[in-house]
């Protein structure tokens, strides 16, 4: 340690470090905002203090749809085993209520003055067996049922409709967690980041969304929401404050053909919450664009819903989404693998409302943007054609052949002159 003080000095060391912290800002990140709908489409919303738990159990089709999957089938698996234990226990009490359980009576089993309930039942194991052919109908043949008792006939009865209501409620609870409508909405996928950029010399919002299956999505509808915190005149906070916004459609049923990747586009004008942001306003702001993608499945006729959600760092200012879909000998093709890909383009960093009033203010961002587009293809040609030129020396200094000999003339007068041809 002495060594190093003695090496490098103190005071340099303190006033190097000094400058290195002058020359590097600090910038303090900002909290991020919690996401109301994550990009998978799932809702970050965690429902606390409910105190009327009871109402679930008033919809319990629907709950049991609801739980996880090892739940279901712990479920599935307890119904019918509690049942068929239930049922046991009623044949075992019928068989011991009418003696079948008494040793005494197996000698007199063969003969015809004496018949149980239920042949072959003489234990709670047997019963349990029983029970189990009874309600799966499996039906062994080594016991089965004799006329002798009413009450057993009515186990019977009240078993087979017991059986039945478990078949129905499970089998279909099973059935609409595999056919359940958000499984269909993994496939449908949404642009990483969203752009905003000038089209039809307007200012717009644009994402992409596209379908992976073949079968189609009919009646595929968009819709577009902001959610910020506001502030009412009142004072009223609102935390979740939804606007509509709308999403440019020229077809007026507003649903749309979803055969293809498509670029959603909304247009910025008086309507539209993004009015007043600019570019350098859109860092600064605290809000979230949430797309939701409603349709009907083809294969199943279940209406399908998929989310997603945009906010101020996942939206590209003066950027277009490259194209996808080419035609490939005959067929239209879509290269998946440019499916967020977006290149830069010339827009203005004002905001619309600035634009609206100002309309030179996209003439002379489109003529700065062609000026710099001349200006980089002369120098992409000068730097061509120098370097074109360098490669023709280089190829002459090493390629001896390609050097001209230099020729002499004589003069009458006998004089020697050497030119260079």
């Amino acid at each position: 340690m002495l060594a190093r003080k003695s090496i490098i000095p103190e005071e340099y060391v303190l006033a190097r470090i000094a400058a290195e912290n002058l020359r590097k800002p600090r910038i303090r990140d900002r909290p991020r905002k919690a996401r109301f709908i994550a990009k998978n489409g799932a809702c970050n919303l965690a429902h606390k203090n409910i105190r009327e738990q009871g109402r679930f159990l008033q919809d319990i089709f629907t709950t049991l749809v609801d739980l996880k999957w090892r739940h279901t089938l712990v479920i599935f698996t307890m119904s019918f085993l509690c049942s068929w234990l239930l049922f046991a226990m009623m044949w075992w009490l019928v068989a011991f209520a009418h003696g079948d359980m008494d040793p005494s009576t197996e000698g007199t089993m063969n003969s015809t003055k004496w018949t149980p309930c239920v042949t072959c039942v003489r234990s709670f194991t047997s019963a349990f067996l029983f029970s189990i052919e009874v309600q799966v109908t499996i039906g062994f043949g080594g016991r089965m049922m004799t006329e002798e008792c009413p009450l057993a006939i009515t186990v019977l009865i009240l078993q087979n409709i017991v059986g039945l209501i478990i078949n129905a409620v499970m089998l279909g609870c099973i059935f609409m967690k595999t056919a359940q409508a958000h499984r269909r909405a993994e496939t449908l996928i949404f642009s990483r980041q969203a752009v905003i950029a000038v089209r039809n010399g307007k200012l717009c919002f644009m994402f992409r969304v596209g379908d992976l299956r073949k079968s189609m999505i009919i009646s595929a509808s968009v819709r577009i929401q902001v959610v910020r915190k506001t502030t009412t005149p009142e004072g009223e906070v609102i935390p979740i404050h939804q606007v509509d916004i709308p999403v440019d459609n020229p077809i007026e049923s507003n649903n749309i053909f979803l055969v293809a990747p498509l670029i959603i586009c909304h247009v910025i004008d008086k309507r539209s919450p993004l009015y007043d942001i600019s570019a350098a306003d859109l860092v600064l702001q605290d809000l979230e664009l949430i797309v939701i993608l409603e349709g009907v499945v083809e294969t199943t006729g279940i209406t399908t819903q998929a989310r997603t959600s945009y906010i101020a760092e996942e939206i590209l200012w003066g950027h277009r989404f490259v194209p996808i879909v080419t035609e490939e000998e005959g067929v239209y093709a879509v290269d998946y693998s440019k499916f967020g890909n977006t290149v830069k383009v010339a827009a203005p960093r004002c905001s619309a409302r600035e634009l609206d009033e100002k309309p030179s203010i996209l003439i002379q961002t489109l003529q700065k943007s062609e000026l710099s587009h001349q200006n980089s293809l002369r120098k992409r040609n000068s730097m061509r054609r120098n370097n074109s030129i360098r490669r023709s020396n280089s190829m002459r200094r090493t390629n001896p052949s390609l050097i001209v000999p230099k020729v002499q003339f004589i003069t009458p007068e006998g004089s020697q002159s050497a030119s260079e041809t």
